[in-house]
């Protein structure tokens, strides 16, 4: 297939891409400046120049494609206060490829989360599919990531073979600058390795490139509609994590109070204060999806993530 792909040279996407072509697609990045046009041309891919606000390219894209694997958002403005702006520009893009979509039954994959589905549950892939699920403490920014995610799966409805693929907190690896890496900096900047409360709380994970195979496998053959959960480790709990951190960087690991934990861990408190297991069954059997990547605590254990900080 000739597969358009936004967010190409990100984390995500810079292992897409390869996964892509190595199965025998044509892709063509999106790439929205020099640097990322580079990589882009480099891993093989053909690059067309622009951003997720040129919703022109993005028509013209997906018209000429056999299929679309959405995988840009906006984090730099969602993580400094602007998520509702994220996920408004998010919905603009999805809006525009099911117009150029619409009636071709040509694949369109987007990325979604998992973080704080089911509270203290197991998630499954049919958690979340109603409209006002998640509520109460959630903003409206992750609320309206969520209704994009079911605006994307209702264009089954008009011919289009959409499908969700939802990433968990951590979709970690060699080179990995997201949430993991925050949490090893700020231990590193507070000189203890910390965990909420008890720690019992867990966290879902992935291996890069198992994320990468199944956005593939999706691409090629999630039926219309469908949601998938990408998800190698159920549930780890950050205790763990923050014991494996603590014994590489040479750290006392400590309780942090639920009160204190916004001013220990900063933006971050949230997220890791949540119970979020996920579960991938439906997924596996569905596609026959198998990680095979490293999980995260033997992940962490490889030590890549401690390298000393360039300066």
């Amino acid at each position: 297939m000739r597969v358009f792909v936004t967010g190409a040279s990100g984390w995500i996407g810079s292992a897409v891409v390869p996964e892509l072509i190595g199965a025998g697609h044509h892709v063509v990045g999106l790439a929205r400046s020099d640097a990322s046009a580079a990589a882009l041309a480099e891993a093989g891919a053909e690059v067309r120049r622009g951003t997720l606000d040129d919703l022109d390219t993005l028509r013209d894209a997906a018209a000429e494609s056999d299929g679309v694997i959405h995988l840009a958002f906006k984090h730099d403005i969602a993580f400094s206060g602007g998520f509702e702006d994220a996920a408004d520009a998010d919905r603009r893009a999805i809006d525009t490829f099911g117009e150029a979509l619409t009636g071709s039954d040509r694949p369109f994959v987007i990325a979604s989360g998992t973080l704080g589905l089911a509270p203290g549950q197991v998630a499954t892939e049919r958690d979340g599919q109603a409209a006002g699920q998640l509520g109460g403490h959630w903003a409206a920014g992750p609320v309206k990531r969520l209704a994009n995610a079911h605006a994307t799966a209702a264009l089954a409805d008009r011919g289009v073979r959409s499908s969700v693929v939802r990433l968990p907190p951590t979709v970690h690896g060699d080179g990995d600058h997201g949430f993991l890496a925050t949490v090893v900096a700020v231990a590193r900047e507070k000189g203890v390795s910390g965990y909420i409360g008890d720690g019992a709380n867990r966290w879902p994970a992935v291996h890069r490139s198992d994320a990468a195979h199944l956005f593939r496998l999706a691409l090629e053959s999630a039926p219309a509609g469908s949601t998938l959960h990408a998800i190698a480790d159920q549930g780890v709990p950050i205790r763990a994590v923050a014991e494996v951190i603590g014994r590489h960087l040479g750290l006392p690991v400590a309780s942090v109070s639920p009160d204190d934990a916004a001013g220990h861990f900063t933006w971050l408190a949230a997220f890791l204060a949540m119970d979020s297991p996920v579960s991938s069954a439906y997924t596996r059997e569905l596609l026959g999806w198998q990680p095979t990547g490293p999980g995260l605590l033997d992940d962490l254990d490889k030590g890549h993530y401690f390298a000393a900080p360039s300066t």
